[in-house]
């Protein structure tokens, strides 16, 4: 199970931390990801991290601003968001793969909802 927190509305320029707490699966063992889904858009792939919490991967619309991270002692990933625009807004969603950084993804949050406006 994976349970996403931590969305909310922010000004364009601010920031947020979304969490993604894991249960139910060997969390150390697995690729973890963020992806989100904007009003009217395709789902895309955000970030990811490998199962050593060493090697990062970002979609290029985010390199930068957000940084993806882990703590395998507390079965949660994050997602750090700075300089957060419109073009940011969406369902940010966690997923988690034994042996992908991307889709497709074995776990699934429901997803948390960030909203970006003056």
């Amino acid at each position: 199970q994976l349970v996403e927190s931590g969305g909310g509305l922010v000004q364009p320029g601010g920031s947020l931390r979304l969490s993604c707490a894991a249960s139910g699966f060997a969390f150390s063992d697995y690729y973890m990801g963020w992806l989100r889904q904007g009003p009217g858009k395709e789902r895309e792939f955000v970030a990811a991290v490998h199962r050593n919490g060493i090697n990062t991967y970002y979609a290029d619309s985010v390199k930068g601003r957000f940084t993806i991270s882990r703590d395998n002692a507390k079965n949660t990933v994050y997602l750090q968001m700075n300089s957060l625009n419109p073009t940011d807004a969406g369902v940010y969603y966690c997923a988690a793969d034994r042996f992908r950084a991307q889709e497709p993804y074995t776990y699934w949050g429901q997803g948390t909802q960030v909203t970006v406006s003056s």
